[in-house]
């Protein structure tokens, strides 16, 4: 098959346990663009959290693609402009805040971004640094005006603290919200909550439309549940040595470990 886009979860998958691309991985991803394969960048990561490595990378160069938000946007490198966008609803804003809020006293905090900042709406926590630094974009504090500060086209918040007290969240939130947004741990100290019907192969599908290819062309890598779906989308599934059991058991193809460039192993052998 004649694979032309790679899309590549980041953390687990493109870059190893010191959360960097080894430089072959880096050079062989440089020269499937030359050759005018597209590689996208796809994570819950806001779009300027994955910047750095799209700069490495190259992707304005090459007209590649950065899906952030878990497939709440989708971006050109090239042009800057989104070719997917899908934001929260904005009866939704409000109620969220609210709610989350009355969990203030618990050392509770929720975050939005801005194109180059998070803003914190009640209290910056451990976990809410820890966000700064994944992101390498630097925290505001929005706690007097939260709702008058959040974007007009906000992907997502992100609640962070204690996993007990985020337990109690999430489910009240996912009662309350069912039918608008999907609320969901993405890790023990952060709560996802996100348009619902948002994953990667939904915003992949739009990108594939865009741009005139099949899913049949396309590799998808991945090691964490966040990637079952374009797994099972792609015309190549690929899951990482390292991968959650459940995604080794979905793909089509496993590869070496992200600490072992099995990335670049996938380059090798279906790319080039």
């Amino acid at each position: 098959m004649d694979y032309q886009i790679l899309v590549l979860d980041l953390d687990g998958t493109l870059t190893n346990s010191k959360k960097e691309i080894t430089q072959p991985t880096l050079e062989a991803l440089i020269e499937i663009q030359e050759a005018g394969k597209k590689v996208v960048l796809a994570s819950g990561r806001p779009t300027q959290g994955v910047m750095p490595l799209a700069e490495q990378l190259h992707l304005e160069d090459y007209g590649s693609y950065i899906l952030s938000f878990n497939g709440g946007r989708i971006t050109d490198c090239r042009t800057k402009q989104a070719i997917y966008n899908k934001i929260l609803p904005a009866d939704c804003i409000q109620g969220v805040y609210k709610t989350v809020r009355k969990y203030a006293s618990q050392g509770i905090d929720v975050l939005t971004y801005t194109p180059e900042h998070i803003l914190s709406g009640i209290k910056s926590n451990q976990y809410t640094e820890l966000e700064s630094r994944i992101n390498q974009m630097p925290v505001i504090d929005a706690s007097e005006n939260f709702l008058d500060c959040v974007p007009d086209d906000p992907n997502k918040f992100l609640v962070t603290g204690d996993p007990a007290v985020l337990d109690q969240i999430r489910k009240e939130l996912s009662k309350q919200f069912h039918s608008y947004l999907s609320v969901y741990c993405s890790d023990p100290f952060f709560v996802e909550v996100m348009p619902a019907g948002i994953d990667k192969a939904h915003s992949l599908l739009k990108l594939l439309t865009s741009i005139g290819l099949t899913t049949e062309q396309m590799i998808c890598c991945g090691d964490g549940y966040n990637d079952l779906t374009m797994i099972e989308t792609a015309g190549l599934g690929v899951a990482m040595a390292n991968a959650q059991p459940a995604v080794r058991e979905t793909a089509d193809y496993i590869t070496k470990s992200n600490d072992e460039d099995g990335v670049l192993h996938v380059i090798n052998e279906f790319m080039r």
